[in-house]
């Protein structure tokens, strides 16, 4: 019986694995987020040329609004209206209905509110509650400045053995990444503006809906709102 040989290439070459589909799997997923990591990098560093609003232009608007009316109601109207003739509709939209009020969970606090404006890079709401309450502020991706209308926010963070108060006409800024406790004593408005990335802040304005109040139809409309308003956005081209 004659056997046959086998050459040295063909034993060099059966000799040699071939890549497993699994470490093909990872290597393409580790490539991804590298690549994925660098973009929101570089989006992150060109960022501020989205931005319309100025947080201290808004803060001017907020204590305008607090000279000129006696009451929240015609402070709110007051801002609106500032808003709408100081920005045109071909640079950025603005929800002008200032009935358009929903229930807003979020840290452990409660209170309502009216958002003015929303896109991928900015938010102004109107938020507050006439009964107080107080929670965890969230770490987030964007700059949040919280103008008081009426009553008082208290803040504090860790290894601060005082509060720190916020009355009408002040502001509180919480840098992009802080952490702080805060309450709004005995019922709080304020204008919010937050600046920075907004989808990441999302998951923590709706979380509670799943882990306590199981108020679906008021998370529903908050997202329906929310897209409406960045969809708006997004077809004049502001990001």
């Amino acid at each position: 019986m004659k056997t046959r040989s086998v050459s040295k290439n063909e034993s060099s070459t059966s000799s040699v694995s071939k890549p497993s589909i699994p470490s093909l799997k990872w290597s393409a997923i580790t490539v991804f987020f590298i690549i994925s990591w660098a973009l929101c990098r570089w989006l992150d560093t060109i960022k501020n040329q989205w931005y319309v609003f100025d947080p201290e232009a808004l803060h001017q608007v907020a204590k305008s609004a607090l000279a000129s009316s006696n009451d929240t109601a015609g402070a709110i109207q007051h801002i609106v209206s500032n808003l709408v003739e100081t920005y045109p509709s071909s640079r950025i939209r603005l929800n002008t209905d200032i009935n358009e009020w929903m229930f807003n969970n979020h840290g452990g606090a409660m209170g309502a509110m009216y958002i003015i404006h929303a896109s991928i890079t900015e938010y102004l709401i109107i938020y507050g509650t006439p009964l107080g309450t107080e929670g965890h502020s969230g770490k987030h991706t964007a700059d949040d400045y919280f103008y008081i209308l009426e009553g008082e926010e208290w803040a504090f963070e860790p290894g601060q053995l005082k509060m720190t108060k916020y009355s009408p006409g002040e502001v509180h800024h919480l840098p992009r990444g802080t952490v702080r406790q805060y309450k709004m004593h005995e019922g709080c408005f304020a204008l919010e503006y937050a600046r920075g990335w907004i989808p990441p802040m999302l998951p923590f304005g709706f979380a509670d809906t799943f882990t306590s109040t199981l108020d679906f139809f008021t998370l529903y409309r908050t997202v329906r709102i929310t897209l409406r308003e960045m969809i708006r956005n997004l077809m004049i081209g502001k990001i």
